[in-house]
């Protein structure tokens, strides 16, 4: 059952169109992602979603709503985290969840939810005085203090450590647990790769695939995998480049890249035994969403050219 249903949607800002004729649905239960690079037009789309924003053209609807016209009904269903969230400095984490509890009928239990994402301890601490963490985890708090159907959360993870960034993950698995459905906007693969149940591939305002990340994976795959690694000899491509296993031999730096398919590992040590070559920190990597959204937009992910 489709809880978010948007079509057709567009968004301009004087000359920039920042939303261009983007459509998808939002499934009950899932953590949906919207992945794309820096000003992808991600963050827009949401709003718009969200009600915060008014669209230009097209339609949403959430939970059966009108983002704008059913605008307070919607809010009392939702939750949500903004971009840039942010408290008054002194706001002691106790006060903010009790504030923001009063804005529904019928709230969770802030102590509980403190207790499950390890703030019960700051209760009494200012916002100023939290760790960036910490101030995630106050704002997964806040967005599902009204018991909501649907959490939105933008780039939640953005500023983190590699470890604060785990611990959010888990925590986003365990709001779906809860039953709640998650949309999750990022620009962050493997945050996309561990969370989501499907994803829209944004790029310049449009929505460019739609698909689990394993099938936006298979559709430039075909059981595709990489070795790196370095010669202990310089040697020639073709060596490699007459396999039938092998596509493609490129070079980095220090490293040789082939890309290829089937028995690729075996095929590739094989030839470069026969001609005494060593594969010095070979590995072995299969092809994933980075190498997806490449494919499909034709650029990485950080390119903002």
């Amino acid at each position: 059952m489709a809880v978010i249903e948007v079509a057709n949607l567009h968004k301009r800002y004087g000359r920039q169109v920042a939303v261009d004729d983007v459509s998808f649905t939002v499934e009950r239960g899932e953590i949906f992602g919207i992945l794309g690079p820096n000003g992808a037009g991600k963050t827009t789309t949401v709003e718009c979603v969200e009600g915060l924003r008014t669209a230009d053209s097209g339609s949403i609807s959430v939970l059966g709503l009108d983002p704008r016209r059913d605008e307070s009904e919607l809010r009392r269903r939702v939750g949500v985290q903004l971009q840039k969230s942010e408290l008054p400095e002194k706001m002691r984490v106790g006060e903010a969840m009790e504030l923001f509890a009063s804005f529904y009928p019928g709230p969770a239990d802030g102590d509980k939810l403190l207790d499950d994402l390890g703030l019960t301890g700051k209760r009494g601490t200012a916002f100023n005085k939290l760790s960036g963490g910490q101030q995630q985890r106050l704002a997964i708090a806040l967005a599902l203090i009204g018991n909501p159907e649907i959490a939105f959360l933008d780039e939640l993870t953005t500023g983190l450590d590699p470890q604060a960034r785990r611990d959010t993950w888990e925590l986003i698995e365990g709001i779906r647990n809860r039953g709640v459905t998650v949309v999750l906007v990022t620009h962050f693969m493997e945050e996309a790769e561990r969370l989501c149940d499907r994803l829209a591939l944004v790029d310049e305002g449009r929505v460019v695939a739609i698909d689990t990340p394993a099938g936006l994976v298979a559709r430039v795959d075909g059981g595709g995998q990489r070795l790196r690694f370095r010669p202990s000899v310089p040697f020639p491509d073709q060596l490699l480049t007459d396999l039938p296993e092998v596509t493609e031999v490129a070079h980095t730096a220090s490293q040789v890249v082939v890309t290829g398919q089937g028995n690729l590992l075996q095929a590739v040590s094989a030839a470069l035994a026969r001609h005494d070559v060593v594969a010095l920190d070979l590995r072995v990597e299969q092809t994933n969403l980075e190498d997806a959204f490449v494919a499909l937009t034709g650029r990485q992910l950080g390119d903002e050219s």
